[in-house]
């Protein structure tokens, strides 16, 4: 029997830049067993091009990299969404859609990289967005998810979090 593919959803206000990150690690790291999505609650209607030269640059693919509204995966004919991080505090405090099945959620807040400047100083931001991104999703993908509940899952992510702040 095949393993469960799980559908992972990552959540900033802007969808350009973490969200694309984590959308893009989770995919690459989670290989096949973990299929991403990423939106925003307002977006900005295009991926940071910073987002784009950071994943190329460490060889991670997201071909159909776009900004879009985290309304898509909320109604009718949307995939089923297992678990919702949340990458900037905005995003977190406001009124999320009800997610369909009651996904395990959590935040992973990561400082914004869109706003820096100038040149050289934008591209530390995202280099360093991505490395904090990557610890936490590898880590992730290494949980038994197939055999944790819900609350479990949710409770290591946050602790995975934790850890990484600490």
């Amino acid at each position: 029997m095949p393993d469960p593919m799980f559908n992972v959803l990552v959540l900033c206000t802007g969808n350009s830049a973490r969200s694309i990150l984590g959308e893009a690690l989770f995919n690459h790291l989670g290989r096949g067993r973990l299929r991403a999505f990423s939106a925003g609650s307002r977006p900005t209607g295009r991926v940071h091009p910073v987002a784009l030269e950071t994943l190329a640059a460490h060889g991670v693919p997201l071909p159909e990299a776009r900004s879009k509204s985290w309304e898509e995966f909320a109604g009718d004919g949307a995939p089923r969404i297992d678990f919702v991080f949340t990458v900037c505090a905005a995003a977190a405090g406001e009124a999320c859609p009800v997610w369909p099945g009651r996904p395990a959620t959590a935040h992973w807040g990561i400082a914004d990289p869109a706003h820096v400047e100038p040149a050289e100083a934008c591209r530390a931001a995202f280099e360093a967005a991505y490395r904090a991104l990557e610890r936490r999703i590898a880590a992730f993908v290494e949980l038994p998810l197939e055999r944790l509940s819900t609350a479990e899952i949710a409770a290591a992510a946050r602790s995975i979090h934790e850890e990484e702040n600490a």
